[in-house]
């Protein structure tokens, strides 16, 4: 087994977009993908990690740009910058995500009618979306993301699997957005899981997270208990 992997430039909206592709090259037919999605900071290590580490499980992994040209922030304030005009328009946000795994799709190491979304933070709400949009890919996850529906996909079923993997005592989802989203995911007839961790704040599968008073801090616990149900959903949803 040798992982390999390169960047892919695609385009969307007139701006180039820059992804990291991670695959097995001992498997010679064209497998199950997943698309991961970033936090505020933009796509880095962190993401690029999380795609290697997919491909040695036999999957191919796509650390996608949400910003452009790989735009990363390195303070606070820089990251608010780069996600709020997404977050303020999130029909673009839909339709950057959707490039993304498209874009994916056409990777010649991909089988495209295996596809899945993983996001973080602000990621775990765009795959949450990407699954809102009634997009055909198998199954989203979402860690510790944020919740809060759009507005403009009220109505829409969801087809792809769920699955939220979350801290109770997120400061910025508190329980009451777990319920509001459980409404939501079954009133559009999705087949969902929302995984609480107790004791467990936001970031908590990011080793760098160390901001008690922002409630961003790391778990070990949280962060293994998560990846072993991440895998064991990707097992059922791209079998």
């Amino acid at each position: 087994m040798t992982i390999q992997t390169r960047f892919v430039d695609y385009q969307h909206d007139q701006l180039t977009f820059k992804g990291f592709l991670a695959w097995d090259d001992a498997i010679a037919t064209p497998g199950p993908a997943v698309a991961i999605v970033h936090s505020w900071a933009g796509r880095t290590e962190f993401e690029e990690g999380k795609a290697i580490a997919l491909a040695q499980q036999g999957y191919v992994g796509f650390a996608v740009d949400m910003y452009g040209n790989g735009a990363r922030g390195n303070t606070p304030e820089e990251n608010t910058a780069l996600m709020t005009p997404l977050m303020q328009d999130r029909e673009l946000l839909q339709q950057r995500v959707a490039r993304a795994v498209a874009v994916l799709r056409q990777q010649p190491e991909v089988d495209p009618s295996r596809v899945a979304a993983i996001g973080f933070c602000f990621g775990g709400l765009c795959v949450l979306d990407l699954a809102r949009t009634g997009s055909d890919v198998n199954g989203v996850a979402s860690f510790h993301g944020l919740f809060g529906a759009p507005g403009n996909t009220d109505g829409n079923r969801i087809t792809a699997r769920v699955l939220c993997l979350h801290g109770y005592d997120d400061p910025m989802v508190q329980p009451p957005a777990m319920l509001a989203l459980a409404t939501e995911l079954t009133g559009a007839g999705a087949d969902w899981q929302i995984h609480a961790y107790g004791n467990t704040v936001h970031a908590f599968t990011n080793p760098a997270a160390n901001s008690p008073d922002m409630g961003a801090v790391y778990s070990e616990a949280a962060d293994r208990r998560s990846w072993a149900a991440l895998l064991d959903f990707l097992q059922e949803v791209l079998a």
